[in-house]
């Protein structure tokens, strides 16, 4: 079976570089934590390849539509992969993908948060495979996210060869 990169480049994806946060915005938290064999993902954003707020932003359901928040959801999951492969060195290092935290910004009556951070599922089953890839996972919707991104996600791998 191929690499999660060399997966990730069949499929025409491109890691992209780190979050650019607004002027005057400064976080106080990594964005990947390694614990034991464990490494602790903080929530991430949708990004472009240059590390901007992917648009559209706003509130599933209003500003935005269902599938451009599965899409966001895919720019967040390789956003997060972009923070492991920083972190870790190569992807490779991830034995498992253990669980998974999805947050939608939903307008009032939208219900569909599952669907949401399927493209964030999708993408991680189709470059990790069913075994490695899949995860327990929660979606919910939140009144608002920072800066009015549409998604958020964080989660947790479990990594090969115990503790770095």
């Amino acid at each position: 079976m191929a690499t999660a990169e060399e997966r990730l480049a069949e499929l025409g994806y491109v890691l992209p570089e780190p979050l650019k946060l607004p002027p005057g915005v400064t976080l106080p938290f990594p964005w990947v934590r390694i614990v034991g064999s464990r490494a602790i993902i903080s929530g991430h954003a949708p990004t472009d390849a240059l590390g901007n707020l992917a648009e559209p932003l706003g509130k599933v359901g209003a500003e935005v539509t269902e599938e451009e928040a599965y899409i966001a959801a895919r720019l967040t999951g390789l956003a997060i992969l972009g923070s492991l492969k920083r972190e870790l060195g190569t992807l490779e290092r991830i034995a498992r993908w253990t669980r998974v935290f999805g947050m939608v910004n939903s307008a009032p009556g939208f219900h569909r948060q599952p669907a949401v951070i399927n493209g964030f599922t999708d993408l991680i089953v189709s470059v990790f495979g069913a075994e490695r890839g899949a995860h327990a996972r929660s979606a919910v919707g939140l009144a608002e996210l920072p800066f009015r991104i549409p998604v958020e996600i964080e989660g947790e791998v479990e990594l090969a060869g115990g503790a770095s």
